[in-house]
């Protein structure tokens, strides 16, 4: 059933968490009368300037180093349609059906702005797609991020003609085999039309889109997760303190200092350290704010941008009027490449600082808490390999720290000298962010092994509702056992947000007031 909350394309704003309600079939995105006139006018606009022969780029000239070859009125069609087919030459495996979908809603709300010269019923039938979750499939590479991402647009939009491939009903299906199941005619693309198509950044913004979302819960459970493991190793209370990060106030800072003191007050195990001798912890347990909220000052970063890109322009040449065209730089995906390569470093650093935290932990330093986090240790080797493949992950995540935006390599015999790479930043920042999930999942366990050592003294309320929502899947280990699933069970309730609802309903239950002055900020998209 159709859902009856829409979005107007063309017309309101687009944000992340619109975006992807329409990809989830929650939101049902349309074109109203004002976006439809607009759009007719600017493909009027194309249709006057091939009748007058005046010559436009990509209208009726070829495409890059081709600028300067003229092309008549009545291979026009021909032209279009081409530039789908020779652009499509992505390889490697097929981005998720979700991505996918994505670029087609960035996509219309971008040429649905009405600057593009794209026919109404073009549009109208990339909608249908949408609304009836008929995704094309695209290779994940091959795109420099300038012209934009020219070749997965390409195979995003070939299923128009006839070509390439989509999934629909269940099953991959030719472009051809496609039309014949649902009865439409190919689209004969006009003036403008294909170049519009392929034109643009909707690949590296789908990532950033998906980014933004996977980098928020990272951020979260970082939060939740590394105030688990201060419990459990009963660090100290003091650098959390708002003075001191009044002295230095960073916003992110702040927020995560502000956060950990509201998650582990009134907690016994902490008050039963208060008089310890202890001077100070490592770095990994009391500067949490600093690092969390480094990587949430990024995350805030990456969010401003994003929200201008998806609601921009990034085709070439853009229609201003019949009289006015303008072929610039648009489609040039640095300005997302450069923060998507923040946030992978930013992202990195959440899983550096936890893998510290979870080797911290096993050292038995800690009273109370055994070596390797098992008491019969020898013929049991305990937690220590999980931290192996903590190491491992932060390993991988620091080698693709490179930014890809430092680099560039001409294209088009030169007319495209200068490109983004932002499609290679918005790839590797999603592999980072899935990894941290991992390395949260065994910090996760180990902080809540670490907390089983502390029982029967119980954590505050919100530490100890965590602790029972990773109870409930899985168990003490008093013996080594198969970890995996273990791992696997701890992730779910990770990616699938769990954790955070059980948190959110015993801060409702208790009510209990969790929010900072930078909340706005940090927990809405």
């Amino acid at each position: 059933m159709r859902s009856n909350k829409t979005f107007s394309y063309g017309i309101e704003t687009l944000n992340t968490s619109t975006a992807l309600a329409i990809a989830a079939g929650k939101t049902y995105g349309i074109l109203e009368a004002a976006a439809k006139a607009q759009i007719n006018k600017s493909t009027q606009a194309v249709q006057d300037i091939v009748q007058k022969g005046a010559i436009v780029y990509g209208v009726n000239t070829g495409f890059g180093p081709l600028c300067t070859t003229k092309i008549t009125a009545d291979q026009s069609s021909l032209l279009q349609n081409n530039i789908l087919k020779s652009h499509a030459v992505g390889v490697g495996a097929p981005i998720t059906e979700q991505l996918s979908k994505l670029m087609l809603i960035l996509k219309m709300h971008s040429l649905a702005q009405g600057y593009s010269g794209i026919a109404l019923g073009t549009l109208e039938r990339i909608n249908w797609c949408i609304e009836n979750h008929a995704i094309p499939e695209v290779p994940s590479q091959g795109s420099v991020g300038a012209s934009g991402d020219l070749a997965p647009l390409a195979h995003l939009f070939l299923p128009l003609i006839g070509e390439g491939f989509i999934h629909y009903q269940g099953q991959r299906l030719s472009g051809d085999e496609f039309l014949k199941k649902t009865g439409f005619p190919p689209i004969q693309l006009g003036p403008k039309e294909g170049l519009a198509l392929i034109n643009g950044t909707q690949f590296i913004a789908a990532h950033a889109v998906m980014l933004l979302q996977k980098f928020h819960n990272n951020l979260l459970h970082a939060d939740l997760i590394g105030a688990l493991m201060v419990e459990g190793l009963q660090g100290s209370l003091k650098p959390f303190h708002p003075k001191l990060h009044q002295l230095r106030p960073f916003k992110g800072a702040v927020h995560v200092a502000h956060k950990m003191n509201a998650l582990l007050a009134e907690s016994p195990i902490m008050k039963d350290h208060e008089a310890c001798e202890k001077v100070q912890d490592p770095y990994s347990l009391r500067c949490i704010p600093q690092v969390h909220g480094a990587s949430r000052n990024a995350w805030a970063h990456l969010k401003e941008l994003l929200e201008v890109e998806l609601n921009a322009v990034t085709d070439n040449p853009v229609i201003i009027s019949q009289d006015f065209t303008i072929s610039g730089g648009n489609f040039h995906g640095q300005p997302l490449a450069m923060a998507l390569d923040y946030a992978c470093l930013a992202l990195s650093e959440l899983g550096a600082i936890a893998d510290r935290r979870i080797y911290l932990a096993l050292e038995g330093l800690s009273p109370g808490v055994p070596k390797l986090l098992m008491k019969e240790t020898g013929i049991n080797s305990g937690y220590m390999i999980l931290q192996y493949t903590t190491a491992a992950l932060a390993s991988e995540n620091k080698g693709l720290c490179f930014p890809a935006s430092a680099d560039s390599i001409p294209t088009s015999l030169g007319q495209e000298d200068h490109v983004s790479m932002g499609s290679i930043s918005g790839r590797k920042a999603l592999q980072v962010a899935n990894n941290i999930e991992t390395i949260q999942a065994i910090e996760l366990l180990t902080a809540c092994q670490a907390l089983s050592f502390r029982r029967p003294m119980p954590s505050g309320k919100l530490l100890q509702r965590l602790y029972d929502s990773l109870r409930e899947v899985v168990s003490f280990a008093p013996t080594d056992r198969v970890f995996s699933p273990d791992i696997e069970a701890a992730k779910e309730l990770i990616a699938s947000g769990k954790l955070m609802r059980d948190l959110e309903e015993t801060l409702k239950a208790e009510e209990i007031t969790f929010k900072s002055e930078h909340e706005s900020l940090f927990e809405t998209f």
